[in-house]
């Protein structure tokens, strides 16, 4: 134990005992933000009528009440719908960008940059107050098309950022060395550049989709009717009843998103192999 103490941390020959401060530091704050979403999955298996922590009585009725339910089945496969349809909206439009920023070298590509990730500057619920007004301009409002566009607007500024971190890494001059050999662009970029960032396209994909998937404020003005989200109904009854049934379904995107994850670390486990 002293020697890993003293074995350095990383090439700059830092060791361990020296971080030790950023450690304890890292644990305090992974605890402070972990528990409080642990305790909800005790919660959902409680028998009472009301959320309690911890259950005087372990059941699995509101998982029952939930799946049995069409309303929470109906806003479920929205979210669903809406999130896959971002994340195959936003990825590809975010990837292009953030290729096209760092290809491109004329002058304006800086403020470029920042309006595409404007969205993310600006507080969401004026995003959505636009998006409401717009929408129903256009008559698109509790639409499924409506939906993806906001959720899509909010996910390109990450799959931008992401893709265009690990572009920064990669050498171009792979691919030009293809193009010089008669590639056209296109076929360069999906042949030679594109496996290589494969990681930062897939974790972009990912995060496309927990953004539909989690996002609440934008929902609560432009999604309901035949589309509600999973999240504006989850709000609307914190609103009017609090039961377990919440807990039950914040346990499951907890699972939903803990895969996510998951999937995207053991993927780029797989890359560096």
């Amino acid at each position: 134990m002293i020697g890993w103490f003293k074995s350095p941390a990383s090439e700059t020959q830092v060791t361990h005992g020296q971080r030790l401060w950023l450690y304890v530091f890292a644990v305090i704050t992974m605890v402070l933000l972990v528990t409080p979403t642990l305790i909800v999955i005790p919660m959902s298996f409680s028998d009472s009528q009301y959320l309690e922590f911890p259950p005087d009585k372990w059941s699995t009725r509101w998982y029952q009440h939930y799946f049995g339910s069409d309303e929470w089945m109906r806003a479920t496969r929205t979210s669903f719908k809406a999130a896959i349809l971002t994340m195959l909206a936003a990825t590809p439009i975010g990837v292009l960008a953030a290729y096209g920023l760092h290809a491109s070298r004329v002058p304006f590509i800086r403020p470029a940059f920042i309006l595409l990730i404007t969205p993310m500057m600006v507080p969401v619920v004026l995003v959505a107050i636009g998006a409401f007004y717009a929408y129903v301009k256009l008559q698109i409002l509790y639409t499924m098309t409506g939906l993806v566009m906001a959720h899509s607007l909010l996910a390109i500024p990450l799959v931008v950022i992401v893709t265009g971190s690990a572009l920064k890494s990669y050498d171009m001059n792979q691919e030009n060395a293809a193009r010089s050999l008669g590639a056209p662009r296109w076929k360069a970029f999906v042949s030679i550049t594109l496996p290589q960032i494969r990681f930062a396209v897939v974790t972009s994909a990912l995060l496309a989709f927990l953004t539909s998937f989690d996002e609440v404020v934008i929902a609560m003005f432009i999604s309901g009717g035949d589309n509600p989200t999973l999240t504006r109904n989850m709000f609307n009854a914190l609103r009017d009843q609090i039961d377990p049934t919440i807990a039950s379904i914040s346990t499951i995107m907890i699972v939903v998103t803990t895969v996510m994850m998951a999937l995207a670390q053991i993927f780029g486990t797989q890359r560096k192999k």
